[in-house]
């Protein structure tokens, strides 16, 4: 199924792309430029058949360095370019790098090392956001704030142990042959989907905050509530796959959402329901605004402003896409609803097809 010899390179660096002329050429000069690891790296670009230019920067670097390769996926979502890739990767390693991270010149060298060090299945090093902007840099604060990421502790940049998922992901190639290659049909979710299938397979994912990135996050308050509605919504679809979410986090925001709904609803017949609505609401203002206070403090009181509304994005846009993923998948089994398979960035493969329901 994949290719797995002793041959040079040891180590193959994939990236799925779409349509990015304007990140594309400096991404790859900086993947290109990492500190080789022992038996040098290959870098293997998926482009989801890209129509802004980013065709033709790919070819003449390709042309300029030997060691870029360029395959096409026309399927255009991530977990597609990212099989592709695997599937004609040459090295005993697979290490996932994307379109909108800026790396550590050590970072291959790091996660090889982390991999051979802990004899982990996954690593990969802390998800840890650089934002642009006033309200890019209240997402990026927010993101490392257990309140809108449920204590997730991929968001903790300086943990260093075992957890359910990691942040883009580092593999031995076999792995790939034990438990199978990404799941195609998720337009989002595809890595926690992968590392919930390998740790319920008795697999090991390993964080190191040694394996440094910095990811940039959305720069608009309507673009994070879209990216967060999608990662509700297909949450459903891998909760519904393997009949168990991988944490409780995965729940609490759709919960939250359809409590408020209800209470509101029935509130036109009963008192008990106006008050408990508003002591709800109550609560969660009361907890936004101390966490807003408590981030601010660390990243800066310019952002202040923005930040309640920021974690309001985060928690009901992620709930309201959960309900409406039950919807469609548990309750109705149709297709993905149109507003949750396209994507507002064009990182690592949009416009996916719409994929029926088993």
């Amino acid at each position: 199924m994949i290719a797995n010899d002793n041959a040079v390179p040891a180590v193959s660096i994939v990236v799925p792309c779409r349509n990015e002329r304007d990140h594309i050429e400096t991404v790859l000069q900086s993947i290109l430029a990492q500190d080789p690891p022992p038996g040098d790296f290959e870098v293997i670009v998926a482009d989801g058949m890209s129509d802004d230019g980013t065709r033709e920067i790919l070819a003449r670097i390709s042309q300029e360095d030997s060691r870029l390769r360029v395959i096409d996926n026309p399927e255009r979502i991530i977990p597609t370019g990212l099989n592709a890739s695997i599937r004609t990767a040459r090295g005993r390693i697979v290490v996932r790098m994307d379109a909108h991270s800026e790396y550590a010149p050590d970072y291959v060298q790091q996660c090889v090392a982390v991999l051979n060090e802990t004899g982990a299945d996954s690593v990969g090093g802390p998800w840890v956001a650089e934002g642009k902007g006033l309200v890019g840099q209240a997402i990026a604060a927010a993101s490392q704030s257990a309140f809108s990421v449920g204590g997730a502790l991929a968001h903790q940049s300086n943990y260093e142990g075992p957890l359910d998922t990691v942040y883009l992901g580092c593999w031995p190639v076999d792995i790939f042959n034990r438990v199978g290659l990404f799941d195609e049909e998720l337009v989002r979710s595809e890595d926690d989907e992968f590392n919930l299938r390998l740790t319920r397979t008795g697999g090991k994912v390993w964080q190191s905050p040694r394996i440094k990135s910095w990811y940039h996050p959305r720069e608009s308050l309507r673009s994070l509530f879209q990216q967060q509605m999608q990662y509700g919504y297909w949450k459903v679809r891998v909760i519904q796959k393997h009949r168990i979410p991988a944490s409780v986090r995965h729940i609490v925001p759709g919960g939250f959402v359809f409590s408020l709904i209800s209470l509101a609803l029935a509130s036109a017949w009963s008192p008990l329901s106006v008050w408990s609505c508003l002591f709800l609401m109550g609560t969660y203002l009361t907890c936004n605004l101390n966490a807003s206070f408590l981030t601010a403090s660390r990243a800066g009181w310019r952002i202040l402003p923005v930040l309640p509304v920021v974690f309001t994005c985060y928690h009901f846009a992620y709930g309201y896409g959960f309900l409406r993923g039950i919807g469609d998948f548990l309750l109705f089994r149709r297709k993905p609803n149109g507003a949750y398979t396209e994507l507002t960035r064009t990182s690592a493969g949009h416009l996916p097809k719409n994929t029926a329901v088993s």
